[in-house]
């Protein structure tokens, strides 16, 4: 891992020192795989001696360790337990914005469950997003998979049901690929639908205990429905979350915007890149978006592949697509 200066041509070394040693170990990592992260991931070398480290890297790779490493350096002597998801959306973060806090970020905890990881925002668009809900009564969110959109709702949504802002969560989506085709599914209609609501299950499992998630389902607590079932509801002291909404039509879309009673938010998620209804139809989310700018209280956050959050290969992906279809080789966005 250590590097000689003069194999390293024209890296320039940056000399970074700490005053904590225990803090210091905990930032370099157990077998230094922070630091290993850290230079697989900037494509620099660093160093490791005493309580310092000596980064060789070239601009503005070299740099943007440096900031990382001063930036993660307080936040593990205040106890943050630093992972390479951390390190991988520090790097993303600072190289899009290099005088961007850290900080700011990874200490806003949006929800808490004991043994589990606190949920925090991983970029400047997540952090938007968490305060737009925080400010605001309808929020979408609209962007590529992987950002986190679904996944900041729900834990938004847990937390304002554990601190008692609001008495129950609603989970909906559509059920696109069902159709006249549900009928032929084997099951009653909770078997026929479930597959389509396992995503946000997924979620709300990755939050809260499976057994005290499902209590709270028994009790009502939380309801997980397809979308159809909104029709004719008026959901007062709600925390109404819509995903996928890009499969919505334009009458589900107004039909579920329309269902918002007292003292209730909704956020509102989809990939308008990824619709799959029927050609022709237009989406919901894509008319909301249009006809709802501005009016207050509504607010609107969009997404970028800058902002994702699983796999680091996720990021490519999405990016290989993007350019596929911007040269007329792929399916056209709708």
């Amino acid at each position: 891992m250590k590097a000689n200066q003069s194999e390293q041509g024209e890296k320039v070394p940056r000399r970074v020192s700490f005053d904590n040693i225990g803090a210091f170990q905990a930032l370099v990592g157990e077998l230094s795989k922070n630091i290993k992260h850290i230079e697989r991931t900037l494509n620099v070398e660093i160093a490791v001696r005493g309580n310092s480290l000596t980064i060789f890297g070239e601009s503005p790779e070299g740099e943007i360790a440096e900031r990382l490493l001063k930036q993660l350096y307080p936040l593990v002597r205040d106890g943050y337990p630093v992972q390479p998801a951390d390190i991988d959306q520090g790097v993303r973060v600072l190289t899009s914005s290099p005088d961007a806090r850290l900080r700011d970020l990874l200490r806003d905890q949006v929800f808490t469950s004991p043994g589990k990881r606190p949920v925090t925002p991983k970029s400047l668009t997540q952090k938007e997003y968490v305060q737009a809900i925080r400010a605001h009564d309808i929020v979408f969110g609209i962007g590529p998979a992987g950002t986190g959109k679904t996944y900041l709702a729900m834990a938004m949504a847990v937390a304002s049901i554990f601190r008692k802002e609001l008495r129950r969560i609603i989970l909906t989506r559509p059920a696109v690929e069902a159709g006249e085709r549900l009928g032929f599914l084997p099951g009653d209609l909770y078997e026929k639908v479930n597959p389509y609501l396992r995503p946000l299950y997924d979620a709300l499992h990755d939050m809260i205990d499976f057994e005290k998630a499902q209590r709270m389902i028994e009790r009502g607590d939380i309801e997980v429905a397809p979308l159809a079932f909104m029709r004719g509801r008026t959901l007062n002291d709600s925390f109404v979350i819509l995903d996928e909404a890009q499969n919505t039509t334009s009458e589900q879309m107004k039909m579920f915007l329309t269902r918002l009673g007292y003292s209730s938010k909704a956020v509102i998620t989809g990939d308008v890149t990824q619709i799959d209804l029927p050609n022709g139809t237009r989406s919901g989310l894509v008319e909301a978006r249009e006809i709802l700018q501005g009016i207050e209280g509504i607010a609107f956050v969009t997404f970028t592949d800058q902002d994702v959050v699983r796999h680091p290969l996720v990021q490519d992906i999405i990016k290989a697509y993007e350019k596929r279809t911007d040269t007329g080789t792929g399916r056209g966005r709708r």
